[in-house]
């Protein structure tokens, strides 16, 4: 008898974790690989995108009319302290940098908090994964990609050790005052203090490249361990860099080491790079599209042209919000970002990729999501339009093909407050 509940039991188990079979009818499909179908069906199996065409007839254990709706991959967003930044003013809620100037051996997923009230209002606005960045002074770790649904970070990793990341020295100096202090450091040694900060970093390449061809049983030394993906070219170097200096700094060095697969980040200036970066297929994660001009004879629009200037170039292009404290509660405005690049010259098609099949490529799971393909992971949404306009609401929103609330702190607050009441 017990062997029997026992069975019983199992068999409602298997039965109720099976994944639905969804069939999503009739919405405008933006497949983003492979073009638009005006009107589209997709079907879900198992958590995987089955079908898609202009009809599906199979039968499905739940159907979906979503017309007049667009059918969207989910959002990627390539760069973020989403997860690990709640509160500014409360330390005790930020964990988005490392102390120390060389810690590649740190995951910066391990820090994010699932239960962050930022984490459903970006999922709200169509974001399904995201890398959060470790921040730092040289080396700062690795980033990873992660999944908005999930009780633990490990239900939520999709892709460990995506991004290696490394902060290129600042390459600018300060002219003294007339009147500073004798104490200010002069032009001479902030150029030698310039040049020491390259070296150090030269130098740490150099010993895990040494350590990496250690006979065996050396023992073992966790941050030279993790490099050796990075020097292997299997995981990418992901420089963040600014200005032009930084930039023609950091692509310099680069090139003694060809075996890096190099990513430039922030990449403000990138776009006087242009050529340069096409010819040496480095891709550009850019985040300053709303950074204002820095230069007096730049012109008010050079940063929002910018991703524009580099796609045109051939320089394969992400876009992402600016990685500071208000990236996190920022996630949500994404597309928008994207939105205003493809209003300064960035093509339409160019400016969906840059935030969900790129994104997706850059951090290795291009396999895996960023597109509406047979074989990939059902993170899908349907919008009301073009998610580039922030008219657009998000309606439906699947992750592996389990449909998520989209309810966030934001609607909770608005229910409440519309219940409130009136005055006579």
């Amino acid at each position: 008898m017990a062997e029997l509940i026992f069975t019983l039991l199992l068999f409602v188990g298997l039965s109720s974790s099976r994944a639905e079979t969804l069939l999503l009818r009739g919405a405008v499909v933006h497949t983003v690989a492979q073009g638009t179908l005006e009107r589209g069906d997709v079907l879900v199996r198992d958590g995987k995108i089955a079908a898609v065409a202009a009809q599906i007839d199979e039968k499905a254990d739940k159907v979906i009319d979503l017309k007049g709706l667009h059918l969207f991959p989910g959002l990627v967003s390539a760069s973020t302290d989403l997860g690990l930044v709640e509160i500014n003013s409360v330390r005790g809620s930020v964990d988005d940098r490392e102390t120390g100037e060389f810690a590649p051996e740190v995951e910066a997923w391990l820090a994010v908090n699932p239960d962050s009230e930022m984490l459903p209002v970006a999922r709200a606005n169509g974001i399904t994964h995201f890398a959060p960045v470790p921040q730092g002074k040289f080396i700062c770790g690795t980033s990873a990609l992660l999944a908005l649904r999930g009780w633990t970070i490990e239900d939520m990793l999709v892709q460990r050790r995506s991004g290696m990341h490394l902060v290129w020295p600042s390459q600018s100096l300060d002219v003294p005052a007339p009147d500073a202090p004798s104490t200010a450091k002069s032009l001479d040694e902030q150029a030698r203090e310039r040049t020491m900060k390259t070296r150090e970093i030269e130098q740490f390449f150099a010993d895990a490249e040494a350590w990496g061809k250690r006979v065996s049983g050396a023992p073992v030394v966790p941050a030279w361990q993790a490099m050796q993906p990075v020097l292997n070219g299997e995981v990418p170097l992901m420089i963040h860099a600014n200005t032009t200096r930084e930039i023609r700094a950091a692509l310099k060095w680069s090139e003694s080491r060809p075996k890096l697969r190099v990513v430039l980040i922030g990449a403000r200036d990138a776009w006087q790079f242009a050529a340069e970066l096409a010819q040496r297929k480095i891709a550009v994660i850019y985040s300053d599209v709303f950074t204002l001009p820095i230069r007096a004879t730049d012109s008010y629009d050079v940063n929002f042209s910018a991703p524009g200037v580099l796609h045109r170039a051939g320089v394969t292009v992400a876009i992402c919000e600016s990685l500071d404290r208000a990236s996190a509660p920022g996630a949500r405005n994404l597309p928008y970002i994207a939105a205003q690049a493809l209003a300064f010259g960035l093509p339409a098609d160019a400016a969906l990729a840059a935030i969900t099949l790129v994104p997706a490529q850059l951090h290795g799971a291009a396999d895996r999501l960023g597109s509406i393909e047979v074989g990939k992971d059902a993170s899908l949404f349907a919008a009301t339009g073009d998610i580039l306009d922030i008219r657009s609401e998000v309606k439906h929103l699947w992750i592996s093909g389990v449909s998520q609330s989209l309810e966030t702190r934001h609607t909770r607050l608005a229910d409440k407050y519309r219940q409130r009441p009136k005055s006579k």
